[in-house]
């Protein structure tokens, strides 16, 4: 979790590559390994950080956590909710 990320690259990745929203689906798709990198919102819950932290270290998948709230990175994602996690997907 060492690289920011700024509000301008977070909307590059989501017009460029395939992204999932939400912690299920990112899960999901970490076990079944079609996800390169994952962005995880300032207040993410503990529990759902916990959960990431341990797949993404089994997959070997970098994390980013940016200095956003997940309101403000719905915002970001020009989504009418929260989002705690981004999940960006290989090949997309």
């Amino acid at each position: 979790m060492a690289k920011k990320l700024t509000a301008s690259e977070i909307k590059k990745i989501l017009k460029s590559k395939e992204v999932i929203i939400g912690t299920e689906r990112t899960i999901k798709n970490i076990k079944l390994g079609n996800v390169e990198k994952i962005i995880i919102s300032s207040n993410c819950p503990e529990k759902v950080l916990n959960d990431i932290d341990y797949y993404a270290k089994l997959g070997n998948i970098p994390t980013i956590k940016v200095d956003y709230p997940n309101t403000e990175l719905g915002v970001i994602c020009k989504k009418p909710y929260s989002i705690s996690l981004l999940s960006i997907l290989k090949g997309g």
